[in-house]
Formats: structure tokens, sequence, C-alpha cells
């Protein structure tokens, strides 16, 4: 179809698509997509004062579906064209390769492209979003030198059909985008904004990775508007179980929490040393926002304590949502049932509506979105969040469109990074400059809550470092506070060739005997299993196991179940990796560690006589496991060797750290190693056999991208012309938070389990499958992917529907003691399967 023909067919139709419901058998006006767009995009990109930023992003990203072209391939492929008319094209053949993105884009690039130095910014970072918004952010320079954002913007008219575009504008959709386009503030209040960002000790390289962020953030704004206008379009129903920010007020929740802690008695001098932390915290939450420490020992009883904080001071500022960020490697449910039962509103029946907290645990759903996925994915849209470490991080600097879409979520928001020693070695760097743009470019407030905190305002560069001074510790006397709350005595067992499984076993019913219960914590899911299964078979008691291969459904009912027994002093043993180390209250006589950091020994111990009811000090005891391999758990390695020589330092000389090996001198030294042991880690490195290609890091990809600069340099002979050189879409392919990235999978634990699976099996309705997939997150653990490919290909592992994209594992391959195995756990069962 040439030019004219194209105009022809653009004159006949009614109106342009941009989306199809074929389960409505109805349409989506495009001019209705880019108002509704531009709404939620406003408001969200209002948040840190650019509104006007994300309302023309909203209006012009989609203005590509505006052409005959695209409108031809839509209507095919979506039946209102059938094969037998002269307009219908192949639809399959043309899927994903008509460029609807880059019209948009070329508008904005060519109205500013002419002007001068102050326009840059504004002209790049709107095109790049808006470029970007089916891709993720694209690479401005690649690894290889070439400039690719310019490349995109100046592609030839015949491919982007952007003139065809802007001549079938609605005139209203018109009048709005050069009204914004023309107005000088769209160009001051950026580059006011930029300014802002630069803070007095901020060299080029700190300064442009927090520009990085800012145009990460707008992306996904738009991201995030656009994937809510068109679920709503196809899928009207979710939106009444999506809050739209519209949320409990503050004063209503802080009630419910202060009704909840007058109930509380002062037993003994633990509780009473709670409560004043407690009532520091609401004292502080009158702060001005900003970053702040929560330095208590475990056991202070933190998590209230900072909901006290968290509560008040967002009621104070007016901010929008509480975030708990929780360890990758914790169990989350504790901390959020906790929340939940004081907080969320209930039916007459007593069931939860699930209006204020939410809980996400992990991604059901794979990074390439289909349609229904972008419905169902989660954009913690909730007044109280509980995520993960690795969920915050990847919404921050993971690939695709889904993380990146909570981005925005973060700004002025209460952020409580529970147990912040558990951050990744290799992401302080981009963490430490994160926290600092959403403190000063969001208007968020960062507490960092630990008994162990790590020396994140130590790090080299001190430009990468966070700026924090005694002003911002939350408790007046972090010394004294640690000596009050000293419940536990410290045994160095460790011995020259290591301890056995049967040494250990044999340790264990030893300590059974003087304590009445023994909580042992294992580096490895190996030897959890190992250990659990010897001691199941001579211990004297009942014996449990709790790992990540266990559902959180799961694991919660064993935490339960001990706690059942540990009241009323019956025996019980629990063999556990370190998951149990962050969050969890619980209260052991005996806490047996193996050998790892002295951070998360100290984290262990904090589950050692833990109320301080106990006629004598807890008992912790430090033992090395003989052939332990940790060649593939890096983080734990080095955290063992620098604790070993802190040890050996304690035992030469314990006066230097107070006589506590577990205390605030202690963990210094500890970190001071640690730290500096790993140092040139931090910035996240990455090598030639990575996506990236060659030797570099994350920290420089996302900010001056030197080397790809050079690359530039010698093949044009000049520097380029754009200010922003970063290649995003190459480090966020290149970033996992953690070593190895995992697949959710839906467990079919229990009768609940079970009918979870069958119903979503069956579930054709998207609401249902909505609610269904929240209520899986309790219900799924995380599969590494050569595993879950093997177990997809052997049928072991199946998806819920055809393209849906969310999977679960057959019933036998779930132990009712360890969890997922990988192996057949109930042979009867799958022969009747």
């Amino acid at each position: 179809m040439n030019c004219k023909d194209n105009q022809t067919f653009s004159k006949q139709l009614d109106r342009f698509i941009a989306h199809r419901s074929e389960k409505y058998d109805k349409s989506q006006d495009l001019w209705a997509h880019l108002k509704e767009t531009s709404f939620w995009a406003f408001k969200f990109a209002s948040k840190i004062g650019l509104g006007q930023h994300g309302q023309l992003a909203g209006l012009i990203h989609d203005i590509g579906k505006a052409t005959a072209e695209f409108d031809q391939y839509i209507r095919s492929a979506t039946g209102l064209i059938e094969p037998d008319e002269d307009e219908y094209v192949d639809a399959i053949g043309k899927k994903g390769k008509i460029d609807h993105s880059s019209a948009g884009a070329q508008v904005i690039y060519r109205h500013f492209s002419n002007r001068d130095q102050k326009f840059l910014f504004v002209l790049q970072i709107l095109s790049l979003i808006i470029s970007s918004h089916h891709s993720g952010l694209i690479d401005c320079l690649t690894t290889d030198g070439e400039d690719n954002y310019t490349r995109r913007m100046i592609k030839t008219d015949e491919k982007t059909r952007t003139s065809e575009a802007l001549s079938n504008l609605n005139d209203d959709i018109r009048h709005q985008i050069m009204e914004l386009l023309s107005n000088d503030d769209l160009v001051d209040q950026m580059n006011k904004k930029i300014i802002s960002l630069r803070e007095n000790n901020d060299l080029v390289d700190s300064y442009m990775f927090k520009i990085s962020l800012l145009t990460r953030f707008l992306f996904s704004c738009l991201i995030d508007a656009d994937r809510l206008n068109t679920a709503d379009f196809e899928f009207p129903e979710g939106a009444e179980l999506r809050n739209q920010g519209e949320y409990v007020a503050w004063p209503v929740l802080i009630d419910r929490l202060n009704l909840y802690l007058s109930k509380f008695e002062n037993k003994n001098d633990v509780d009473a040393i709670r409560g004043n932390i407690s009532n520091y915290c609401l004292d502080f939450s009158n702060r001005p926002k900003g970053l702040f420490q929560l330095t208590v020992p475990t056991g202070g009883g933190k998590t209230l304590a900072s909901l006290r904080f968290a509560l008040n001071h967002a009621c104070k500022h007016k901010m929008e949502r509480i975030i708990y960020i929780i360890p990758y490697t914790s169990i989350i449910d504790q901390n959020a049932d906790v929340t939940r039962n004081i907080l969320e509103d209930r039916t007459e029946n007593g069931v939860y509506l699930d209006r204020i907290v939410l809980e996400h645990h992990s991604n059901l759903t794979p990074e390439k979105e289909s349609t229904r996925q972008k419905i169902l994915s989660e954009n913690w849209d909730a007044p109280v969040v509980f995520a993960t470490m690795v969920q915050f991080l990847e919404a921050l600097f993971g690939y695709g469109a889904r993380n990146a879409r909570r981005m925005h979520q973060l700004a002025n928001a209460v952020l409580i990074f529970d147990e912040i020693q558990a951050l990744p070695v290799r992401c302080v760097h981009l963490f430490n400059l994160a926290i600092r743009f959403l403190i000063g470019g969001c208007g968020s407030t960062v507490v960092l809550c630990t008994a162990t905190q790590p020396l994140l305002d130590q790090v080299k560069p001190e430009q990468r470092a966070l700026q924090i001074n005694p002003d911002q510790q939350m408790i007046p006397d972090v010394q004294t506070l640690f000596k009050e709350l000293k419940r536990v005595k410290v045994f160095d067992r460790r011995k020259l060739r290591g301890w056995t499984d049967d040494d250990v076993a044999a340790l264990v019913e030893q300590e059974l005997q003087e304590t009445g219960s023994v909580l042992i914590v294992v580096n490895t899911k190996k030897s959890a299993i190992n250990l659990f299964q010897l001691l199941s078979q001579h211990a004297s008691t009942e014996v449990k196991h709790l790992s990540t291969n266990m559902c959180p459904a799961h694991r919660m009912e064993v935490l339960d179940r001990i706690k059942e027994c540990l009241p009323d002093k019956k025996p019980v043993i629990c063999v556990s990796t370190q998951l149990i180390e962050a969050g969890v209250d619980i209260d052991f006589g005996t806490v047996i560690r193996y050998l790892a950091g002295l951070d998360s020994i100290a984290q262990s111990a904090g589950r050692c006589n833990r109320n301080g009811a106990r006629p004598e000090p807890g008992r912790v005891i430090i033992i090395n496991p003989q052939g332990e391999n940790l060649d593939y758990l890096n983080d734990i390695k080095v955290g063992r060797d620098v604790a070993e020589r802190v040890l050996d330092e304690f035992n030469t000389d314990a006066k230097q750290f107070e006589g506590d090996i577990l205390g605030l001198k202690a963990m210094e030294r500890y970190y001071q190693y640690y730290f500096y042991a790993r140092k040139e880690e931090m910035c996240y490195k990455v090598g030639s056999n990575s996506v990236v290609g060659r030797s570099d890091n994350l920290f420089e990809l996302l900010s001056t991208n030197l080397q790809s600069v050079y690359g530039y340099q010698r093949n044009n002979d000049s520097s380029p012309k754009i200010p922003l050189r970063q290649s995003f879409m190459t480090a966020a392919k290149a970033f996992q938070a953690i070593d190895s990235p995992a697949r959710g999978v839906i467990v079919q634990y229990g009768e609940e389990g079970e009918r979870i699976v069958n119903e979503l099996c069956a579930a054709v309705d998207l609401e249902k499958q909505y609610r269904l997939l929240k209520q899986a997150q309790r219900y799924s653990i995380n599969i590494y992917p050569y595993v879950f490919d093997q177990m997809t290909r052997q049928k072991v592992i199946n998806e819920v529907q055809k393209g849906a994209g969310v999977f679960y594992l057959n019933k036998q391959f779930y132990d009712k003691d360890c969890g997922f195995s990988g192996g057949i756990t109930n042979e009867m069962e799958f022969l009747i399967y």
C-alpha cells in the first residue's frame, strides 16, 4: 500500500484502535488510551515535580498507532478485517515488526534537536523513554561504541511513519502535545530537577548515575500508566481489585496500631526495653524526611517499633506508602502476618480484605509478558508493602518492563530495610547511590534496620558512600542498649579437623538435655537435609526442617508447630538454613551455628533466649563443619574467613572488644575487614563472558560509560554529542540481584495449595486468576532455571494453562518435611497420579 493509499485508508476509518478485547468484543479508542495514560503518568511523575513530563509522555507514546499500517495490522490480527478483504495483512508475519514507538519519540526529537544546550536533557530523556516503552530502556551508546539512541531518532519516515501519524492526530491531542512542547517550564523544571540531584561530594560518575535513575523513574511512570490503562480496558473487573492509590487514611492505621500496643504488658526487663525502643521511634517520626539507622539487638522489637515510626512519619509528611524490604533469603511471612493482623480490614466472617498489607513474595510470571501477564503483574499499589531486597533492586536495575514499572512507587515513601546487612556486596555502590537518589530526588525516607549495621558510610570511593552521622541514629545510646539486651553466652567450639555430622548430632543431643530446645543453622540446603535426616533417625524428640525449598505457607506451619512446643518446654530440634536469621520471632535454649560471617552468627544468636525469660543465658555454639563446600557461595565463604580472623583476635585479646564477640566493636571490626576484602566487587563487576562482552562494571555502564565513549571516539574521531551515554539495556540484562536467578513455581502443599493449582488450571476469568495468583504467592518456591527447564521437559513442572506463563510442580515432587527436593518423594502417589 503506497502513501496515497495509506491516506485514503486512514480517512475511511471511524477511529484508530489502541487495543482490542476479544473477550468483550470491543476496541479501545487510541485517543482515549493516550489521554487516560497521560492522566496516570502525570499523577505518578508529579511525585517528583515532573508531572508535565509524564503527561506529555503519556499523550505521545503511542501516536505511532495512528497509521494505516498499524491499524490494518491490529484489525487483521483481531478479526475486524477478514482474510478475504483487500485490506487484510498477515498479522502473524508482522507481529513485532511494526515500529509504533519511534513516532512519538521523533516528534520530541525534531521539536528540540536544533535548540541550544539547555534543551538536551529534556530532549533525550523524554524521547528515550517513549522509544523504549515496549522494549525496556534502550542503550544510548552500545558497548561497542555505536550511538544507538541517535540511530533510533533519525530512522526514516518510511519506517516510523511519523509524518502520517502526526497528520492523523486528533485535534485535541495535537493541541495538548504542542502546548506542552511549547511550555518553557517543561525544560526549566527538568533542568532544575537534574541540578538538584548533585550533592557536594558528587563526581561526574555518581552524578550521571543519579540522572540515569531519574530517567528510569520517568520510564517507570509511563510504563505503569500504560499497563494500568490497558489492563483496565481489557480486564475492567481488575480496576475493582486495585486500590488505584486510594488508601485508608494514616490516622486510622495509627489508631489500630496504638490499640494493639496498648494491650501489651511489661512481663520482664526485655519487654520494658522494647517499649522504650518503640517510644524512641515514635519521637523520631517527627523528624524531617531523610536517612536513618535503627540499630537494635535481635529481639528488640524492631518490626513494631519501625512500623510505629513509619505510620506516624508517613502521616506527618503526607507520604504515599510504607515498603518493608526484607532479605531474599529470609521469611517475610511472619512480619507481614503481624502487620496484617494489626492493620487489615476484615469481613464479618473475619476474612482479610487485603486492601492494606500487600505481601509480595516472588514473580510467578515470566519476564516476557503476554497481555494477560501484564494485567496480573503486581505494581505495589498498597499503603503497606512487604517485598524482598531482590524485588527492590530489580525495580531499580532489573531487565524488563514488569520490574521497572514498580520504581515510581518508591517515591514519597517510607522505605524500611530490615536486616540491611544482607545487601549483596556487589550491589553496594548501586544501592548507596539509589538511596541517595530516592531521598534527595524522590522525597522518600529510608530506615536501615539491623543489629549488625554494615559500614555503608565508609565505602570507598566516598562519592559512592552513604552519608550518616550520629544524629541519624534513632536510638540515643546503642552501646548501653546492647549491654542491656545481652541474653546469650557464646562458645567458640571450632576444632582442627572440623565437626562431622555424627559429631553435630551428638552435640545436639547433649544440648537438648541441657536447655530443652536446639536450633542448628547451617550454610547450605544440602547440609540441612543431610543433618535433618540423620537427626530424624536418631534424635530423642521431634525434628523440624526449614529451607527455601519449602513454600512460605509450609515454613509458617513448621514455625507455628515449633512455637507450640517452646513455651510448654516440649523438646524440639530445628535444622534450618540462614533464612531463619532475619525476621523470625522464635526462642530456642541453644543455637548451634555453622561458621559463617559474624553478622550471620549474631543474627542466629537472636533466636536464642529471645525474650530473656530463661533462668540462664542462652547458649550459642559456633562450630566448623567438616568437608563443607562453599565454592559456589562466595558471600558465605568470605564472611566465614573474615569471621575466623575476628574470632582469633578475640581469643587473643577479648578486652579490645569489651569482652563481647557479638558486640558493636567486634561487628565494626568484622565489617572493616569484610568490606576491605571485597571493596573491588562493590561496583558490580562483569566480565567478557557476560552479556556486556568485556570487563567492566554496571556502575560505570549506568554512569559515564567511559569504555563505550572511547569506542565511539575511535569510530568517529569525535565525542558523542548526546548527554546520556549509558548502556541501559545491556546493564539491565547483566543485572542479577543474586548469583542464580530463579523461576517461581507453585507447589501443591496441603489442601490449600492443591486448591489453588486446580482452580488456576480451570480459571478462565481474569479476575479469578488475579485473586488466585495473590494467594499463590504463599505456595510458591523458586527453582534454578536449568532445573526448571529440565523438569518442564520431563512434565514434572507444568503450565496451569497454555500461554499463561504460570507453572506448578507435580505433587509427588514436594516432600511434607523438606519441600522440593528434585526427586520423587512419594512413589505410591506418583503411581496413582
